[in-house]
């Protein structure tokens, strides 16, 4: 039986223009540093953009039946203020695994974590975003 492939989209958010050039080199290494882990790991990584935040989950993670949504190019694109990691086929082993590296590799805490899974594979990327915010705040009270 083949190997399932293990998935991460990753949306890095958009930073605000007046951002210091600093804090934008220090964030370009930990995606760096992010990214030679999961190819370690031998995870495929998919760069989620501003551009498809209004896309199905399931059609950004390559899941069967699903296609790309019919945008016009005229809606108002939703802005993301923070970094999402979107994680497919992973076993909770490797999950477990795979934020050990992260860690260990002096990746920050990324705080907006999910799995696909049957209930949100049809949500938009923006809904998933707005939901993993709400559990979120939730955990924090």
């Amino acid at each position: 039986m083949p190997k399932v492939q293990e998935m991460v989209l990753y949306y890095q958010a958009v930073e605000e223009k007046d951002e210091q050039k600093g804090r934008q080199k220090e964030k370009e290494k930990n995606v760096r540093l992010m990214k030679s882990v999961l190819v370690r790991m031998g995870v495929r990584i998919k760069n989620i953009g501003p551009k498809q935040v209004l896309e199905q989950v399931g059609w950004l993670a390559g899941v069967e039946g699903f296609s790309a949504s019919e945008m016009t190019g005229q809606e108002e694109l939703p802005v993301i203020l923070q970094d999402v990691l979107v994680m497919k086929n992973f076993t909770s082993e490797r999950i477990d695994r795979l934020l050990a590296e992260l860690r260990k590799a002096g990746v920050p805490k990324i705080a907006l974590k999910a799995i696909v899974t049957p209930q949100n594979v049809s949500w938009s990327f923006y809904t998933l975003y707005q939901e993993l915010i709400r559990e979120h705040e939730a955990m924090k009270e």
